[in-house]
């Protein structure tokens, strides 16, 4: 049977590619090294690595091993932890990837709060428009818009928003407010990428019919807080989650534009793997962000959906 030590040298091994410098962290010889890799191998059954005279690489067996592995390494941390703490203080590391803007106008202040809850965690924030894949970069817990396809993914949903098109009051008193959706064509759009492709499309609802309008503007990018910040700069008009303008509308800086229409239905849910055991720690930021969401009210003056858990 493998050990311990042989899963902590796998990991070591998998995420370095060289058996010499994973053989050195662990104070291991090579020869030591190489032997436990076979033991593992042979109890796994499965060739972990494809090794060269060059190199060293993980197969897709060994691929997928390493991501358990880690997930069932980071559990027996969070044991001794919780045990050395006496089980009063949850302790360790929260990997959390959200999008640029949500962080920004919303979670950051909401992360003050958790953390001064559980002075002995720390959270590691990935902020990314990007999806991240969950189990490659080892992300214990992620924040999305939208319909989840990821299959052995659990997806929670924490609230329901609206699309919004807004704009800075300089930008307003320079241009002019739209009347409807066809008179963005004559305005300057704010458009950012989803999916690897920029979004130049905007759809609204007269509460009659969708209405899908193309746009264009002198500016987009792939980081929609950089679109934001344009968009407070009076650079034009941006289209984006109520959740992630609501601060910048309630205090003025932006301005909600075509009150008579609606704009897509957009829902948050947090995502996390699917595994039977989920870290106290990761429970505990899911649960503060569920009741935080919760209560949140978005002061957009478009309706919204129901929060919900």
């Amino acid at each position: 049977m493998y050990t311990l030590n042989d899963l902590q040298l796998f990991i070591r091994a998998a995420n370095s590619g060289n058996f010499s410098s994973a053989a050195r962290q662990l104070q291991l010889t090579p020869a030591a090294a190489s032997a436990a890799i076979k033991r593992l191998e042979l109890a796994l059954q499965v060739r972990l690595f494809e090794r060269s005279t060059r190199s060293l690489r993980l197969t897709a067996a060994g691929a997928l091993f390493r991501d358990h592995c880690e997930r069932a390494l980071a559990v027996l941390a969070e044991g001794e932890a919780q045990l050395q703490a006496g089980q009063q203080q949850l302790a360790g590391d929260i990997h959390l990837a959200a999008p640029s803007d949500l962080t920004r106008a919303v979670l950051s202040p909401w992360l003050d709060e958790f953390l001064a809850l559980h002075p002995q965690l720390r959270v590691v924030l990935h902020v990314s428009d990007a999806l991240h894949d969950l189990l490659r970069d080892t992300v214990d817990l992620a924040l999305r818009y939208g319909d989840m396809q990821d299959t052995g993914l659990v997806a929670r949903k924490l609230c329901g928003s609206r699309q919004i098109a807004c704009a800075a009051p300089a930008y307003i008193a320079r241009h002019g407010s739209p009347a409807n959706p066809a008179e963005l064509a004559g305005h300057n759009c704010l458009t950012f990428y989803t999916g690897g492709r920029p979004a130049t499309a905007w759809t609204f609802s007269d509460g009659k019919k969708a209405i899908t309008v193309p746009v264009s503007g002198n500016r987009c990018a792939d980081d929609s807080a950089l679109v934001r910040q344009w968009a407070l700069e009076g650079a034009g008009i941006v289209y984006k989650s109520a959740l992630d303008v609501a601060p910048d509308i309630a205090a003025g800086r932006l301005l909600a534009l075509l009150p008579g229409y609606l704009g897509d239905a957009v829902s948050l849910f947090a995502v996390y793997p699917g595994a039977k055991h989920l870290p106290l720690r990761v429970r505990a930021l899911l649960d503060f962000l569920i009741g935080r969401f919760g209560q949140y009210e978005v002061t957009a003056h478009l309706p919204v959906d129901s929060p919900s858990a």
